[in-house]
């Protein structure tokens, strides 16, 4: 039966001794040999059976290994072919040898009929976990034992027999560990030298801090920008190659991104190695292990100065032609006004084309590019603000004619135009005939989305009851419809409520700016 100590036994037959060989070699057998513990074992073994001779042996595939002994001189082991344990291995418990001269396994080895004398031997097999033979602890005598073992003898060498094979797995354990740290060490030392072979051939500036913010690497790009000698810009040494009208900037963004772990993005100036300063786009993103907490920081700086040089020069060339284009309104506007006053007949219908021109350029004033001492108090980019900006010479201050309630809209320049002339319209109307040719009347225009529509819905109240729709549409209504329709692919509905009257104004979203809403 299978001591329950032991592992079962592979089958000989089946067994590969290659494999048997890298099981070995997954121990750290080295370790063991001549080991206090196993010699304490083997001193044991050999005194408990009553022998002179304790021995823990390990057989590999062409030679027999001593890791302990008692009572045997140093030296050479045996040759495995000799080996009594490369017997006792197979066996599924004890193998006990009474009088090897009996033994016709034994009788002609030359450990028996040589100078060792060997006669009495008794092994107990070394299992690996796996079930492969992997040697045994044996005692031996150089007389016969007729009587072999008693019971506990024999429990005792099994017991013993266990003991060894715990600090051999220890050493396996071990090995193991270590290897998995040389691994971890090597895999660590290949991805370090693979991310600075990417890093130093990346067209960008590439650096890495701590979850402090510790500045500790840069890549080779960044040395050759820059022209500092290797680690002066470590920690806060960067500071030095700053711009001075932007290094506050830059901390300051910097410092908001490590408090609470937002993506780093902004554009400033660095000292490049000729001793100019360059425009840079500067990005970073914090690396989170597994629970959410930042281990590093990972950043770019990528030069821009070209592409900045050219944006501004865009910019600049479209600042003068949107303020010619202003110029132009204004001659236009001027030249009705001339006209008007040399053909007095015309000057109704000419003031009102001049007054639609005026709110034209009204309108493209406020959404054309402007330098920062032209560009309007409200954002460009809102329809609230270029409302605001239409109504404004048909009321003193505002709010005090016109309510604007309801989302706000990103609009453009290709927006502008005809919402200028459909608002344009309306106030104009309601100056003349609506609420707002009495003292008391108010305009309410509400924006709100519906899908992918958005709504405008003009409110008239405080002014003359109305008796419904008027007989003919004039030119102003047409004119509302041709902008809603033709140039923003809207409709419009009028409601003439005895209240006043009530305009809505469908237009797609889709036509009021060229980049997706926000």
């Amino acid at each position: 039966m299978t001591p329950p100590s032991q592992t079962p036994l592979i089958c000989a037959d089946a067994l590969d001794e290659a494999k048997r060989s890298r099981v070995l070699a997954a121990y750290d057998l080295g370790s063991l040999h001549n080991a206090a513990a196993l010699r304490e074992i083997t001193d044991f073994a050999a005194h408990l059976c009553g022998v002179p001779v304790g021995i823990v042996s390990i057989l590999d595939t062409d030679h027999q290994t001593f890791l302990a002994r008692t009572g045997l001189p140093d030296g050479p082991e045996p040759p495995r072919e000799q080996s009594f344990c490369g017997h006792a291995m197979w066996d599924s418990g004890l193998m006990v040898v009474n009088d090897a001269t009996a033994d016709p396994r034994f009788a002609d080895n030359p450990l028996v009929t040589g100078e060792m004398n060997l006669r009495f031997y008794a092994g107990a097999p070394l299992i690996s976990h796996d079930g492969y033979p992997m040697g045994s602890l044996c005692v031996l005598d150089t007389v016969p034992h007729p009587e072999g073992l008693t019971a506990l003898q024999r429990e005792g060498l099994t017991v013993l027999a266990a003991n060894v094979l715990a600090r051999l797995r220890d050493t396996r354990e071990d090995a193991a560990r270590r290897a998995s740290e040389r691994r971890a060490r090597h895999a660590a030392a290949d991805s370090e030298t693979r991310f600075r072979t990417l890093a130093d051939t990346m067209p960008q500036m590439v650096w890495s801090t701590l979850p402090d913010g510790y500045h500790d690497y840069y890549n080779a790009r960044w040395y050759a920008f820059t022209g500092t000698p290797e680690g002066s810009t470590d920690g806060e040494g960067w500071n030095d190659v700053f711009h001075a009208d932007d290094r506050d900037r830059a901390w300051a963004a910097w410092r908001h991104s490590l408090a609470h772990g937002d993506p780093y993005q902004i554009e400033y100036r660095l000292r490049h190695h000729d001793g100019t300063y360059r425009w840079v786009l500067g990005r970073a993103l914090p690396i989170r292990d597994a629970e959410g907490a930042i281990t590093r920081w990972f950043g770019t700086c990528t030069d821009i100065h070209a592409q900045k040089l050219a944006m501004e020069e865009r910019e600049m060339v479209s600042q003068e032609l949107s303020h010619r284009i202003k110029n132009i309104f204004s001659v236009v506007a001027g030249l009705v006004h001339l006209t008007g006053r040399t053909h007095p007949q015309m000057a109704a219908l000419l003031g009102e084309l001049r007054q639609r021109i005026t709110a034209l350029g009204r309108a493209h004033d406020f959404v054309r590019p402007h330098s920062d001492q032209s560009r309007p108090v409200l954002r460009q980019d809102s329809l609230h603000g270029l409302l605001e900006e239409l109504f404004s010479p048909y009321q003193a201050r505002s709010g005090e004619r016109f309510t604007i309630d309801g989302d706000d809209v990103a609009v453009d320049d290709r927006a502008a135009t005809p919402l200028a002339l459909i608002f344009h319209e309306l106030a104009t109307n309601a100056s003349k005939y609506g609420a707002l040719s009495q003292a008391g009347g108010t305009v309410t225009t509400t924006v709100s989305q519906a899908g992918d529509d958005i709504m405008l819905h003009w409110c008239e109240r405080g002014g003359p009851r109305l008796d419904g729709a008027p007989d003919r549409e004039g030119f102003g209504s047409q004119l509302i419809e041709m902008s809603a329709a033709r140039q923003l692919g809207g409709a419009v509905a009028r409601t003439w409520a005895s209240a006043g009257l009530e305009v809505e104004v469908r237009v797609p979203r889709s036509a009021f700016s060229r980049s997706p809403a926000t």
